[in-house]
């Protein structure tokens, strides 16, 4: 269990992480510190690695306090965004760099890199030379490296972020699977929730330097604990509403969520509700409670934004989805999703 007490991070005058309370680790294996640009989540990482001097409170591991701990010892695996192999050497030599520091006999060496090869998924490459991998291949390597010397807590600082999109969502679940596959504890840094829900148990949302809320990935989606969270998470519009029995009632519409995960325990009464694009489809009707003012196109759908002017909604704009265009002016049926929508704070 990592431990972090009122930890505060400053750079001269500006403080970059302040105060921050945070606990990793105990049935959880990997968690993600999710946060947009700038918001001190690699500062408050480097601090944990040792990188970073913490300007007051205490970093523990398994209680025992690490202020006196300097990097080495810390036993610390990390992988920042680049990977930062070691060039002019290869596969093998790079992953091998931390056994060799430990004196480990070149037999043991050798058949600790094949398992590292073999689980990062890149068997028979210990020869290669580390500037013909492809960016994907030296984030793997980069992996292995930090896992060689079994490390009691692997850190990775945004290690997809320099690589494509496609890259990115299939290096997300292969980095998942071998964290799992390893048995190490994880915190990844990451300012993409989308990589946050694939990899992490647990996910702790970071803004200025603080956490803000911390859940599983599926609760935290469902029942971000306040509009800045909800907005960071991808929702464009909030609406109040009314939770009645297992039912929102929301100005554009009613929407069943008893049986729906993450809302079994929603108490009644007053709420906000966070809707995603994704969160409300549109539908051709004549007698729909709002009208199409443009119709853009998407992969597999289009997003329309509408007007809604008929009903308790009326006067509010949202944007929605639907399978086909619709022409400015069309009257359309907003129905919202129960499993896209989100309730703040309750």
């Amino acid at each position: 269990m990592l431990t972090m007490c009122e930890v505060s991070v400053r750079y001269g005058d500006r403080e970059a992480v302040h105060g921050v309370n945070w606990e990793v680790g105990g049935a959880s294996l990997v968690t993600a510190l999710l946060g947009p640009s700038g918001c001190g989540k690699s500062t408050m990482l480097r601090a944990v690695a040792g990188l970073e001097p913490i300007a007051s409170g205490t970093v523990a591991y398994d209680g025992h306090d690490l202020a006196r701990v300097p990097v080495h010892r810390r036993d610390f695996g990390v992988v920042f965004q680049d990977g930062q192999l070691f060039p002019g050497r290869t596969v093998g030599q790079n992953i091998a760099y931390g056994l060799a520091r430990r004196g480990m006999s070149r037999k043991k060496i050798g058949e600790r890199v094949e398992e590292l090869l073999q689980l990062v998924q890149l068997p028979g490459m210990a020869q290669r030379r580390v500037e013909e991998l492809s960016g994907g291949q030296a984030q793997r390597v980069a992996l292995a490296r930090a896992l060689a010397p079994r490390p009691r807590l692997l850190l990775l600082d945004e290690p997809l972020a320099a690589l494509d999109r496609r890259l990115r969502d299939d290096l997300a679940v292969a980095i998942s699977d071998i964290v799992r596959a390893a048995g190490t504890p994880t915190v990844v840094v990451t300012h993409d929730h989308g990589e946050a829900a694939v990899m992490a148990d647990v996910v702790s949302v970071m803004r200025e330097g603080r956490i803000v809320d911390t859940a599983s990935p599926q609760r935290l989606w469902r029942r971000p604990g306040d509009e800045w969270v909800a907005r960071f998470l991808g929702a464009t519009r909030i609406l109040e509403a009314t939770a009645e029995s297992g039912t929102l009632r929301t100005p554009i519409g009613d929407v069943a969520v008893g049986g729906v995960e993450g809302f079994a325990d929603l108490p009644d009464g007053p709420c906000s509700v966070g809707l995603r694009p994704d969160a409300v489809r549109a539908t051709a009707d004549p007698d729909g409670q709002a009208v199409a003012t443009r119709s853009v196109p998407m992969v597999g759908q289009w997003r329309i934004h509408a007007a809604v002017d008929r009903g308790p909604g009326a006067g509010i704009e949202l944007d929605a989805v639907a399978d086909r265009a619709t022409e400015a002016g069309a009257r359309i049926r907003l129905t919202p999703a129960a499993e896209r929508i989100a309730v703040i704070g309750g």
